[in-house]
């Protein structure tokens, strides 16, 4: 699997490579896998998406950002079907994805609502902020969907007076849905 390049800013920042590795691993992408990534920003995980499965829907609601997914799609290598829509979730959001990963909070309910009507299998939801990860794991339980719940912390060492320190990122909290196909 090749790095992901960014070289592109949305003004916002891109899910972090340790929290996309945990979020497409539960996410348990396939080559054969149509996935959605809801809420594109940088296209992080639009890209690492399209390197593992076959067909990618990014949706973005803001023009600016799906641009910047745009750009950064082409300074990368991937081989999947890759459409960009830009539109308010759960507005062209397909009717045919395996896997769905949300990185945003706004409309989240709905897009829950969309996923379970359209039999999509894996769900994954980021969320920083604890009230909002309150909000998703009830949202994902009250909907059937909810599997498990992560809190991912990760720290980059850095040298500071000759030893290694580290320097602490923002938690993240990974909520992992299965639909009614979705394998446990």
């Amino acid at each position: 699997m090749s790095q992901v390049a960014l070289p592109h800013d949305a003004k916002a920042g891109p899910t972090k490579p340790e929290i996309r590795a945990v979020s497409l691993g539960k996410l348990d992408v396939r080559p054969s896998d149509h996935v959605v990534d809801v809420g594109s920003c940088t296209g992080a995980v639009t890209i690492e998406a399209a390197q593992r499965a076959g067909r990618v829907t990014a949706v973005e609601r803001k023009p600016e950002r799906l641009a910047v997914t745009r750009r950064n799609l082409d300074e990368n290598e991937y081989d999947a079907k890759v459409s960009l829509r830009e539109a308010e979730a759960p507005a062209g959001l397909p009717e045919d994805a395996d896997a769905m990963f949300v990185g945003g909070s706004r409309n989240f309910e709905a897009v829950l609502d969309h996923a379970v009507e359209t039999g999509v299998d894996r769900i994954v939801m980021n969320v920083s902020r604890v009230e909002v990860a309150g909000d998703a794991i009830d949202a994902f339980r009250d909907r059937d969907l909810l599997s498990e719940v992560l809190q991912v912390q990760v720290s980059h060492g850095y040298e500071l007076a000759g030893a290694t320190s580290f320097d602490a990122e923002n938690p993240v909290y990974v909520v992992v849905g299965r639909g009614e196909g979705g394998c446990e």
